[in-house]
């Protein structure tokens, strides 16, 4: 999993529009329902696909601020890995899941966390449960087993929002099936059921978009309320408790030393190399100037990647990349304008304000 991903756990929140797209889709009745999603996040998800509906709703989120966040509007919440949560199988109206998008890090065979969600939480829905399924679309076929083996009634669609078209999303509808359903299924409908999805999932592109109004209705039966337990670390205790460990001590002081501070004078008038360490290494960042020459000063290192094409010895063209680094400066003015100086002009497309003043 890239850094960025990493920071934030895997997590990638669904649009609010599609959620709302989503909820259309679905028929809750007045009797109450228990709606569950194992990653919950702030549980606005869960909120707007469930918006209006008789429920009691059920999150389980890693991270320790989205799980309060989730706190304010889900009716239970549990802070902690969703792989250590436990709860009668067969107990759920409905699994609303978007699980994190990467795989599962070990020693042995390391499988697709999308895979691993959908093999749990499957078995947590009723005969006749519903699950939505938010998932990358070359996704599909490797949960293909438990979608087909475990679900009837299947809808594939495409999400159209900018941030799910960044990760190709899809929504899968599907039923949960009864226990005789599953044993009277046969090998050759398992093939034709692998098949279909493969099918489906062949070109994003082709996969029809999710529509404002809805072209189908699923039905969300009633359910009892459901009691989950966690068997996994305590983490908010952890959390707690880690300012007090003395190994943190230690740690901090390299993991989060605080910056220096350079302050005084220089005995000898300084040299524009002198200058020149000193601003690219960040020293000289901050608040300069004054009236409508106040401004922020950042200076920072990026990375550049230098293109030569040469000629082959048999005609062909040879592109050869390099990389390496160099310094941008970034001007932020009281009145909104910014200014970047840097090695290589921006696009020509920029705007005024933008344009290369390097």
């Amino acid at each position: 999993m890239r850094s960025a991903a990493v920071l934030k756990l895997g997590y990638y929140p669904l649009a609010q529009g599609e959620a709302e797209r989503i909820r259309r889709f679905l028929w809750f009745s007045d009797s109450p329902a228990s709606v569950l999603d194992p990653c919950a996040g702030t549980g606005a998800a869960l909120t707007m696909v469930t918006c209006g509906a008789n429920v009691r709703r059920y999150g389980i989120e890693l991270d320790a601020f989205r799980a309060t966040e989730a706190r304010g509007v889900l009716d239970e919440v549990i802070h902690g890995d969703a792989m250590n949560a436990k709860a009668p199988v067969e107990s759920f109206s409905m699994v609303f899941l978007n699980p994190p998008y990467q795989h599962e890090i070990g020693e042995g065979r390391n499988q697709r966390f999308e895979r691993i969600f959908i093999d749990e939480f499957a078995r947590w829905l009723k005969p006749g449960g519903l699950l939505v399924f938010v998932v990358p679309f070359d996704r599909v076929t490797e949960c293909r087993q438990a979608l087909t083996l475990q679900f009837r009634d299947k809808a594939i669609y495409r999400l159209t929002a900018r941030e799910a078209q960044t990760y190709k999303q899809v929504v899968v509808f599907g039923v949960r099936r009864s226990r005789g359903e599953r044993e009277r299924m046969s090998d050759a409908a398992v093939s034709q059921g692998h098949r279909m999805l493969t099918e489906l999932t062949r070109r994003y592109e082709q996969i029809p978009a999710l529509p404002d109004e809805p072209d189908q209705s699923f039905a969300v039966p009633p359910g009892e309320p459901v009691r989950i337990q966690y068997r996994g670390l305590p983490l908010d205790l952890i959390e707690d408790l880690l300012e007090q460990s003395p190994a943190w001590k230690q740690a901090k002081r390299i993991t989060h030393a605080p910056a220096q501070k350079l302050v005084g004078r220089p005995l000898t008038p300084l040299h524009p190399g002198h200058l020149s360490l000193l601003t690219v290494s960040g020293c000289l960042n901050g608040c300069l100037g004054e009236g409508d020459d106040l401004h922020l000063s950042y200076w920072e290192s990026v990375k550049v990647v230098d293109r030569v094409e040469e000629e082959g010895e048999g005609g062909e063209s040879i592109v050869r990349e390099k990389q390496r680094f160099s310094q941008r400066l970034t001007l932020l003015f009281a009145s909104g304008k910014y200014l970047l100086l840097s090695e290589k002009p921006r696009a020509a497309d920029a705007s005024e304000s933008t344009r290369g003043d390097g």
